[in-house]
């Protein structure tokens, strides 16, 4: 199993570090993991002046898996907009295939009092959600600066899919939902957009060949209303980039934290980028305060989604939730006086778990 390795930025090389203790603790038990080391994001732009530098490209595109952190900072704000660390994710997606992004949405019960919807909304939560990630308005072309006729400033980005990205994105938003609950929810704006016309009809085509699935449709500032509303309602979830974007987001605040929730980035082949979806939260950095739970259970989705280890996965999960039993809590999930664990005090204790 050959993984790149790849920081980031802020608080990156901290959950990082607490993920490769899960690591280690595999490799200790026998399995055959390899491990090479990239810059991603802003730290590849100061070690080789490019977010996502050729050397970087060469050890993701030679992995089995990616493993990353966080990328981004308030210091590199000023740079030309290719040259952000943003855009080293964005590079890395599109240069991999990596165009399903899954996001899993879990409400430990332990975690009941952390979320920000009342516990009896919220209790039993488990959905996914399946963001379409190499197309939509972040990668459509026309987009730039330009000035007007009246002499005015405009930014323009296209909104742009092909049938094809939205048949590829369904068909795993169908299988997905064959092997959980048997129910799909495309989210679209095909009262407004031509864009989401399509993706309605591209997605009901692609479910006549699944008649087992109930598939419904909504649009997206009702499904940002209903997540809040009555989430369990939901399934999975399949929407385009943008929307996915925010409404994960939006739904990891049901889960607790945004610190709670792990990702996965599949191209067709089910090599994958694992990582939180938090940002690098630079305010925090180094301050032994990040919530890694997140990180770690990427490598969980790691073992099952690319490496066909469900074992591995199943015991890394366990090993998370035997730690939240226990009381052991971040700061972002604790309630107002619960003792709050360090980031490197939370890797340990999963690490722990995971050895006995």
């Amino acid at each position: 199993m050959k993984l790149a390795v790849l920081a980031g930025d802020g608080i990156g090389p901290e959950i990082v570090a607490e993920a490769i203790k899960i690591l280690d603790v595999l490799r200790a038990e026998g399995e055959n993991i390899e491990i090479e080391r990239a810059h991603l994001g802003g730290a590849a732009y100061d070690a080789e002046g490019h977010p996502y530098p050729l050397s970087t490209q060469r050890i993701a595109r030679a992995a089995d898996a990616v493993l990353l952190g966080a990328v981004g900072g308030p210091q590199y704000d000023t740079l030309p907009r290719a040259m952000r660390p943003e855009q080293g994710i964005l590079g890395i997606r599109k240069d991999l295939g990596l165009f399903a992004n899954l996001r899993p949405v879990l409400l430990y019960p332990e975690l009941a009092a952390a979320s920000s919807l009342k516990p009896e909304i919220v209790a039993g939560l488990d959905l996914m959600i399946i963001r379409e990630l190499t197309g939509d308005i972040y990668f459509g072309q026309p987009r730039g600066r330009r000035t007007n006729a009246q002499g005015e400033d405009e930014g323009f980005d296209t909104m742009l899919y092909a049938r094809s990205e939205i048949e590829r994105i369904a068909r795993v938003g169908f299988d997905t939902a064959m092997k959980r609950g048997k129910k799909l929810c495309s989210v679209d704006k095909a009262n407004v957009l031509d864009t989401s016309i399509l993706w309605r009809e591209v997605v009901t085509g692609v479910g006549a060949a699944y008649p087992e699935v109930q598939l419904s449709h909504m649009y997206v500032d009702n499904a940002a209303m209903q997540l809040v509303r009555a989430p369990r309602q939901f399934d999975v979830i399949v929407t385009g980039n943008i929307f996915g974007d925010i409404l994960s987001d939006e739904a990891s605040m049901l889960a607790g934290s945004i610190g709670m929730l792990p990702s996965a980035s599949l191209d067709a082949r089910g090599k994958g980028l694992y990582e939180p979806i938090h940002g690098s939260a630079p305010d925090i950095a180094g301050a032994n305060k990040a919530n890694p739970l997140a990180t770690i259970l990427s490598v969980g989705m790691m073992f099952r989604y690319t490496f066909g280890r469900a074992d591995l996965a199943s015991r890394i999960g366990a090993a998370v939730r035997k730690v939240l039993a226990a009381g052991l809590r971040t700061g972002d999930i604790a309630s107002p006086g619960e003792a709050v664990t360090g980031t490197r005090e939370m890797g340990d204790a999963v690490a722990a778990v995971l050895r006995t």
